[in-house]
């Protein structure tokens, strides 16, 4: 029995909503990051080659360290490149993501009417009378 209430509580928590909505944007950001690197690699990095002659930033600024033993390099160039990728990364969701689903909640918005902030006079006389019969007779 403990086996069918294990699995039963399984049902229930992938039934929720949150977790079948963090499932669906795991996916969807997968494939979302796909199209960026796809966007990235074949659009700016040669764009970005035809500027600085490289295919990306990553050896655009280098300082090698040459000790004792093999040399060392430190590719700020690098960290440049990453920077620009979370940047069009951010910028793609937002411009198709975000964006969107804000205009889609103004348009739902202006189809629904705002509640009253407070109830009308004949709601109110009917629930002060309401709470007077609910008392307790003395």
């Amino acid at each position: 029995m403990k086996g069918i209430a294990v699995l039963q509580g399984f049902k229930e928590f992938i039934s929720r909503g949150n977790a079948v909505d963090l499932a669906v944007g795991v996916v969807i950001g997968a494939a979302f990051g796909a199209v960026v690197t796809a966007l990235v690699d074949n659009v700016l990095n040669p764009l970005i080659g035809g500027i600085f002659g490289q295919p990306n930033l990553d050896r655009i600024w280098v300082i090698t360290l040459s000790g004792g033993g093999e040399p060392t390099e430190i590719l700020f160039g690098a960290v440049l490149t990453a920077l620009i990728n979370f940047l069009l990364v951010a910028a793609a969701i937002y411009f198709f993501v975000v964006v969107p689903l804000n205009k889609l909640a103004e348009r739902r918005a202006r189809g629904e009417e705002p509640e009253d902030e407070a109830p009308a006079e004949d709601v109110a006389l009917l629930t002060e009378i309401r709470d007077l019969l609910a008392e307790p007779k003395a």
